[in-house]
């Protein structure tokens, strides 16, 4: 189906703008073009508590945003942010995850890793891993429950980060998983596959853009082949933990998502995949920008409901 008519007033607006795409960008010219959304987004619902830490890791110091949405929650959610590796932070996530909080009755941890080309890989692994583990053994000093459920998310750039954690997690180095939700992840570094070659499909992300984006965040294309940066060629799915995974019709990394979909089916992977059609990518994240986002969230959460409400 085509674009929703609200993207396509947006991309628009951006055009008439003069945005560039991003391969035609510096870093920091498109760090300053995607936090100019920030005050489209709104506040957010109120937090009962937000949390800040700071933790150490391999490069040094890391900063965790925790938002509690409730004195008495069901489980925690380490989000690993969108961006490319290279452009956005927790000041920009900061309604996407106040609203998922909300809905959903999950804290909801924002990492602050370390970005590329100054940080290259694997530097945003290295940071997320550290988060994650600190949150799994924190929980009870944060949370007042120890062994509360741990739910390992994230969207683009940041669900490639994720679905490396929960494979690390599968084969025992990293803590327990309820669950991953994936958000149009990117699973592997080719450019070749169906949607990248789509011409429809580029949009605010193109192909070109990935180009820039992967040689920003992992020069040596034969080292994007291993697992921890290309998930999709992790040998053994079988013992991950219930997957969600939402992907966007019109999005160049809508094969990479069903690839992913249809690995982790073949493994007997209890997996959830719904791609919203006439979507580009971001649009899950853009609260009060983007329609289908509200959708999108209050579709994540009861997905998560499920999956912690089962014996």
């Amino acid at each position: 189906m085509p674009l929703d008519q609200a993207s396509t007033q947006m991309l628009q607006q951006l055009a008439e703008m003069g945005a560039r795409p991003f391969h035609q960008m510096r870093p920091d010219e498109a760090r300053t073009f995607l936090s100019g959304f920030r005050p489209a987004y709104g506040p957010g619902p109120a937090m009962c508590r937000v949390v800040e830490e700071s933790i150490a890791t391999a490069g040094g110091q890391c900063t965790l945003r925790i938002l509690i949405p409730a004195e008495d929650i069901r489980g925690v959610i380490v989000h690993c942010h969108g961006g490319g590796w290279v452009t956005l932070s927790i000041d920009d996530y900061d309604t996407f995850g106040r609203t998922l909080a909300a809905q959903s009755h999950c804290a909801v941890v924002l990492i602050e890793y370390r970005l590329a080309p100054e940080h290259p890989f694997p530097a945003a692994l290295d940071d997320c891993q550290a988060a994650l583990d600190f949150i799994a053994a924190a929980r009870g000093r944060l949370f007042g429950q120890p062994a509360l459920p741990l739910i390992v998310a994230g969207d683009s750039a940041g669900g490639n980060l994720a679905a490396v954690l929960a494979n690390r997690a599968a084969r025992g180095q990293g803590p327990h998983l309820a669950m991953q939700v994936l958000i149009y992840p990117v699973t592997q570094a080719r450019l070749d596959t169906p949607s990248y070659l789509d011409p429809d499909f580029q949009l605010l992300l193109g192909r070109e853009d990935m180009a820039w984006f992967w040689n920003h965040y992992l020069p040596d294309a034969d080292a994007r082949e291993h697992p921890d940066a290309s998930p999709l060629n992790e040998a053994d799915v079988s013992r991950l933990p219930p997957t969600l995974i939402v992907s966007a019709e019109m999005d160049v990394l809508n094969s990479d998502a069903q690839a992913y979909a249809a690995k982790l089916e073949a493994a007997g992977v209890p997996l959830t995949h719904r791609q919203f059609d006439g979507q580009m990518h971001v649009f899950a994240t853009m609260v009060n920008v983007l329609p289908a986002s509200a959708e999108a969230i209050r579709f994540i959460a009861d997905e998560m409901d499920r999956v912690l409400a089962a014996p």
